[in-house]
């Protein structure tokens, strides 16, 4: 079954992507917080993250960034979801964020991505 790491500290998000996800067949592992979110990752070894900005202990962008770090980690697609909408939180992605999505965010176009990226992501050993 494939695995997806929903990262957010908004339980309303977590719950419609849980929801969402599940529907599809995806297993869905939550973490509330970027620390937690950071642990999640190297203990469940998710096919796919998503991911939040703002958030409290670590936000996305250092977890995404302490991800691609790490050899087996950076191979994991990475969708951020985020209320930045400036031009300039762009530019601090990461390379391994795949696709940045502002919220609030259109279900069917994030099951599209989600389903786009696992097609064409090798899975991490």
């Amino acid at each position: 079954m494939i695995k997806i790491l929903v990262v957010d500290d908004d339980r309303s998000i977590v719950d419609l992507l849980r929801a969402l996800l599940s529907r599809e067949g995806y297993e869905v592992v939550v973490a509330m917080d970027g620390k937690a979110g950071l642990t999640a990752a190297r203990l469940d070894k998710p096919d796919l993250i998503i991911l939040d900005v703002m958030m409290p202990e670590m936000d996305g962008f250092t977890v995404s960034g302490l991800l691609f770090q790490d050899p087996v980690m950076r191979l994991i697609p990475v969708i951020i979801l985020t209320a930045k909408h400036h031009t300039r939180d762009i530019l601090e992605l990461v390379p391994n964020v795949r696709v940045y999505m502002k919220k609030p965010f259109d279900p069917p176009e994030l099951l599209d991505r989600v389903q786009s990226l696992l097609q064409v992501q090798p899975r991490p050993a």
